[in-house]
């Protein structure tokens, strides 16, 4: 169980570098916009990826 969920979070580290890595600019510019959302569409992004996720952990089991 332990090793799964260091594995899960190597994984999150690794898919969240990517586009910093690869195309800083585009990052950057998007983080940016991000800063200018409000509290409630910073939480519905929030929910609807948390959502997401789970929906593909389902898939996935």
């Amino acid at each position: 169980m332990q090793v799964n969920l260091l594995a899960a979070f190597a994984l999150m580290l690794i898919l969240e570098g990517l586009l910093p890595f690869m195309a800083p600019a585009a990052w950057r510019e998007t983080f940016r916009k991000m800063t200018e959302l409000s509290d409630g569409q910073l939480r519905f992004i929030g929910l609807g990826s948390m959502l997401g996720g789970l929906l593909m952990l389902l898939l996935v089991k």
